[in-house]
């Protein structure tokens, strides 16, 4: 069965400035400018309200294409908190005997000695991401960015570079694995 009209609206934060054109949404705020495009999927985007609030509808959709509307609100909302506060992934390192070597050389972290292996992990830090050793905290890696989408992807990079292959999972646990992630806290 089709839904003639499903509709759904998120307000413009303070500070933040909007651009749709064509299904492609610029948001720019004090932390920088995101860009992405919806143009794969059939509906509408619009500003309403003054321009204080952006409006998604999707007309005679199915199921599928009814569940687009809120995804869309939710992207268009990651990248509100990317521009005003910016995301934060930290990553913690497992190990019970051979402890793991994380450095960054370049543009990319390097993971050495990972089950006393020789063999020297490379994951690539994409543009936008930044990589922080922790100080205060023992084996903590810290990912931040605007993009949620290339935090969390480098972050799952380097959790998939650290798989256990050929052994028992339950009995072999090493590995860099996410232990926080979430808007960067507000500084009090």
């Amino acid at each position: 069965m089709k839904t003639v009209l499903a509709s759904r609206s998120i307000s413009i934060p303070d500070g933040v400035t909007v651009e749709i054109k064509s299904r492609t949404v610029s948001v720019t705020g004090p932390r920088g400018t995101l860009t992405r495009s919806f143009k794969h999927i059939d509906m509408d985007l619009a500003k309403v309200g003054n321009g204080k609030q952006i409006r998604v509808d999707v007309w005679f959709a199915k199921r599928k294409e009814l569940a687009c509307v809120r995804t869309v609100i939710s992207h268009i909302d990651n990248m509100f908190v990317g521009v005003t506060r910016g995301f934060l992934y930290k990553m913690r390192f497992v190990y019970s005997h051979f402890p793991i070597n994380v450095s960054l050389a370049g543009s990319n972290v390097e993971i050495r000695n990972f089950l006393g292996e020789k063999r020297v992990r490379k994951v690539a830090i994409p543009e936008g991401v930044k990589y922080v050793r922790s100080a205060d905290v023992k084996d903590e890696i810290q990912l931040s960015g605007n993009d949620i989408g290339l935090v969390s992807l480098t972050a799952a990079q380097i959790q998939g570079a650290t798989n256990v292959r050929k052994k028992d999972l339950r009995k072999f646990l090493d590995g860099i694995y996410v232990s926080e992630k979430g808007p960067i806290p507000a500084e009090d």
